[in-house]
């Protein structure tokens, strides 16, 4: 079994559709080893995206993910990170797979409902990001 990280973004969760992302993840052969409701700081979001930082959608992100809550969780299934972009679909819902989630939930290629980790050794920085040692 492996782990990766998903956040469910503030937009998803302000529309009532994070129980239904939970749900269509745990469906999809997912168990949750970690979970946590928070709220973002800018300095939190910035150091969190700090791959992206120039690019032209950075500001966006950042402003976005500290707009209201987050759900950031650890996933765990065999093969997670793969499973994971899978199941949540293509960044651009006009692009995602019928039902993924965000085929289901996303609004607009940004405010795209989830964040997944895109590598194994990306999931465990993102995972210790949210959840130190002690967290899990």
């Amino acid at each position: 079994m492996n782990h990766t990280l998903a956040i469910i973004k503030p937009h998803a969760v302000g529309s009532g559709n994070a129980g239904k992302i939970i749900a269509h993840l745990e469906n999809s052969g997912f168990s949750i080893k970690a979970i946590k409701l928070l709220v973002l700081n800018r300095e939190q979001a910035g150091a969190f995206y700090s791959v992206h930082e120039g690019k032209p959608f950075y500001e966006e992100l950042v402003d976005l993910m500290t707009s209201g809550p987050v759900i950031p969780m650890v996933l765990e299934a065999d093969e997670a990170v793969e499973k994971l972009r899978e199941v949540i679909g293509a960044t651009d819902p006009a692009e995602a797979a019928e039902g993924t989630v965000r085929n289901l939930y996303a609004e607009s290629k940004g405010r795209n409902a989830i964040h997944a980790s895109d590598s194994d050794e990306n999931a465990q920085i993102e995972i210790g990001f949210f959840f130190p040692q002690g967290e899990r």
